[in-house]
């Protein structure tokens, strides 16, 4: 690959070791070039951009200070590891990154040992490096120093507090990086914001304290019992004279900072002063999401992945999207206003994705009716559970690979009481580049056994108004609708607001040949396959649209099963537990002799890349669809 002349300590650096042989004076001028690097290439191979700007000083300097891949540093989430990826051997494939069979776009063990845990969801890195570091002290290995690095957005999840308690009570000498930038995709909130935004310490206490306590550790007089009693007097001694508790200190984490994230000579030095201390550490570092790209500073949400743009002007290069259909999101986003601005008991809640999702429409037009309660998806479920208690209709939206987390709230805090809660399903089938930590391909499985739900999904976005609409009608209970990122199929998208019978499907198209069934979206490209199979056979192809999963139309699939011999399901989901096995469970109860072909996601991780290419690798695409059709009408 052409380097450009400005990467000329970045073209020498095929490992951390590399750049551990760098004099110090070198690493500013590497972060420069590493920089301009990330820039050069999402400029037009667009990926996660503001995050990994944001810590191109913290990620030389950790790779600098410790003695990586032996020395384990954990990232969370991962939007902000591409210099990470780049100095890890990595540099010049970082140009597939995101592609179909190019780099993942989070850290992964299968790709590099120096990725030490699988990335893509929030609040999991204290957990993760905490096990790492007790796993290293059970095996004897007293030299291996564990990193795990938080943001500031991915604290407020109820795992890292989890992790937290845990890093207090467990013997271990785990180092927590807390990269605060005061945003997660939007702007951070909630009350661990404002705590961060104002915690200070002395860097001359710290200083003294680190000093003394390296003296009482030569002379034999500080054990484990000592030292902890210490740092709770001197927590009380410090709290008492700067007016304010630390949080951290309180859990007995040794708390330094804050401290300059884009300083890189500060970084590596205070690095090399506290890695080698005793117990649990927390290095509070400020950073500017986007730095050193203007635009992405001053618009931190947009440049979070901002697609293609122009590196020179900072000019985003935006399709024309005259005359096409709108995304699903934006059709929740302004139906919700509509459905608001008719019954004000409707409230939103988002865990942190308003402009993900859409409900930014909402929170312009009625701020005080949309909560944005953090990267918390279990508390965004449970909270919904207490508003609707008391008579209101929320609307939950929350990514279908990030309800993942939310499970035993669905169950616990909303199923078993019945409550009247709408919960969105986003992002649902698979996503394309983000990959196997981000594919929303198994919510119908994990939902379809839990009593009292509804689970829907809209075929366009006609069918997703309305469902919401029969969603915000009260009685029904929890009512899951899911769909897919993207662009729907109706230019014309605005519809009357109307109740959907709840356990209906419907007749697309009728046929004599061959029955397909299909649920939500996937179903266009299914009506497709039957238009171009019949053309080229001459058979005739039946099309049911299921729409609910649950309550299945069981009068629907006593009609296919009583008239035909083979039935296809197709679905944007697991086959393990999804529609295509509902559909082969009630086949096989009221003991009709059907054969039935399922198509969708195997069952297997699927990896990143473009959505119709990982469509064609499940078989689920125009081609694979007509050749599985004609296939079974050759047989029949």
């Amino acid at each position: 690959m052409e380097q450009h002349a400005s990467f000329a300590l970045l073209e020498k650096i095929n490992s951390p070791k590399d750049l551990r042989n760098l004099p110090p004076a070198d690493l500013p001028e590497v972060c420069h070039e590493l920089r301009q690097k990330i820039i050069d290439e999402l400029s037009r191979n667009p990926g996660h951009f503001g995050s990994s700007l944001g810590v191109v000083e913290l990620t030389v300097a950790l790779h600098y200070i410790f003695n990586t891949p032996y020395d384990r540093i954990v990232w969370d989430v991962g939007h902000q590891a591409y210099g990470h990826k780049i100095l890890t051997g990595r540099r010049d494939s970082f140009c597939t990154n995101r592609k179909l069979n190019g780099i993942r776009p989070f850290p992964s063990p299968e790709e590099s040992e120096y990725d030490t845990f699988t990335c893509g969801h929030a609040s999991n890195s204290i957990s993760a490096a905490l096990g790492m570091a007790v796993a290293a002290t059970l095996k004897g290995e007293t030299d291996r120093r564990v990193v795990a690095v938080i943001g500031d957005g991915s604290m407020s999840g109820g795992l890292a507090f989890e992790g937290l308690n845990n890093v207090s009570s467990t013997p271990n000498n785990l180092l927590i990086i807390l990269n605060d930038n005061n945003m997660a995709i939007d702007r951070s909130v909630g009350g661990m914001k404002q705590y961060l935004l104002h915690l200070q310490t002395s860097e001359g206490y710290n200083r003294l304290r680190y000093g003394i306590a390296r003296r009482l550790n030569r002379w034999g007089l500080l054990d484990e019992e000592r030292r902890k009693s210490i740092i709770r007097f001197n927590n009380s001694l410090k709290s008492v004279l700067v007016s304010q508790q630390n949080m951290f200190e309180g859990l007995n984490i040794r708390y330094f900072g804050p401290v300059d994230g884009h300083d890189v000579a500060a970084l590596t030095r205070v690095l090399h002063e506290i890695k080698d201390m005793k117990g649990p550490k927390l290095l509070h570092v400020h950073t500017v999401k986007g730095k050193g790209f203007r635009p992405a500073e001053e618009n931190a949400t947009v440049w979070h992945a901002p697609g293609c743009f122009d590196k020179e002007t900072g000019r985003r290069i935006v399709a024309d999207t005259n005359g096409k259909p709108p995304l699903f999101q934006e059709v929740f986003g302004h139906t919700l206003v509509e459905l608001a601005e008719r019954d004000e008991r409707i409230v939103g809640i988002t865990p942190a994705m308003p402009t993900g999702c859409s409900m930014n429409i909402l929170q312009q037009v009625m701020p005080q009716r949309v909560f944005d309660v953090g990267i918390a998806e279990g508390h965004a479920v449970t909270f919904s559970g207490g508003l609707a208690k008391e008579g209101l209709r929320p609307f939950c939206n929350i990514y279908s690979s990030f309800m993942q987390r939310a499970y035993d709230n669905v169950i616990h805090d909303v199923a078993i009481q019945r409550l009247d809660v709408a919960l969105c399903l986003d992002r649902a089938g698979l996503v394309g580049e983000d990959g196997p930590t981000h594919h929303g391909v198994f919510d119908l499985a994990y939902f379809r056994t839990i009593p009292n739900l509804t689970i829907a999904s809209p075929y366009d976005e006609h069918e997703l108004r309305r469902l919401m609409y029969t969603a915000a009608q009260p009685g029904h209970g929890p009512f899951v609708i899911r769909y897919p990122r993207g662009r729907g199929s109706l230019s014309e998208w605005r519809c009357p607001l109307e109740t959907v019978p709840v356990g209906t499907g419907r007749r697309l198209k009728a046929g004599t040949d061959l029955a397909v069934i299909t649920l939500g979206p996937i179903g266009h490209t299914a009506a497709q396959a039957i238009a171009r199979t019949e053309a080229d056979t001459g058979c005739s192809i039946a099309h049911y649209d299921l729409r609910f999963l649950k309550p299945i139309d069981e009068e629907l699939l006593h009609e296919a099963g009583r008239h035909y011999r083979h039935i296809v399901t197709i679905e944007d989901g697991a086959l393990q537990g999804g529609m295509g096995s509902a559909v082969l469970e009630f086949m096989s109860d009221h003991g009709y002799p059907v054969t039935l072909h399922r198509l969708g996601v195997p069952d297997r991780f699927i990896p990143h890349g473009p959505v119709a290419d990982l469509h064609a690798l499940c078989g689920i695409d125009l081609d694979s669809i007509c050749s599985t059709l004609r296939k079974i009408l050759t047989d029949v």
